[in-house]
């Protein structure tokens, strides 16, 4: 294989990533809005549930969002009732992010819902690529 084909598969295989995270996104989306959740609300509550508390910090390097991103998505979430938020007790300048009793209850109840949309974005064979239109999903 030439360089240059070989350069184009790399370009071509992550095109293909690239497209088959935004269709897994859309997806999500429209599964976990009926909920009233985006995908990034749910990620957030994911990781809270997984381990009780955490600093912001901690959060955003677990669910790739910038830390502005991430502050404003937490403020929304603990405004829900779903996440509380507390002075840091090692360091008082940090903020930790717990999940409340209703917040725990809905990661819950959306848990099956995402884990099957999981599932069959990135476990059944793929149909045609069809990138999000213009709009988003």
């Amino acid at each position: 294989m030439s360089a240059k084909n070989a350069q184009q598969a790399l370009v071509d295989q992550w095109r293909d990533l690239l497209a088959l995270h935004a269709r897994t996104q859309c997806e999500l989306d429209r599964a976990l809005g009926q909920h009233g959740l985006c995908a990034s609300d749910f990620e957030v509550l994911d990781v809270l549930a997984e381990g009780g508390s955490y600093r912001v910090q901690e959060i955003s390097e677990r669910v790739h969002l910038s830390q502005s991103a991430l502050s404003r998505l937490i403020a929304r979430l603990e405004k829900d009732g779903l996440v509380e938020r507390g002075m840091c007790p090692e360091d008082r300048r940090g903020v930790r992010v717990a999940l409340t009793g209703k917040g725990r209850a809905l990661h819950g109840a959306v848990l099956p819902e995402q884990r099957a949309v999981l599932t069959r974005m990135l476990t059944e064979p793929a149909g045609p690529a069809e990138p999000p239109g213009p709009e988003g999903c």
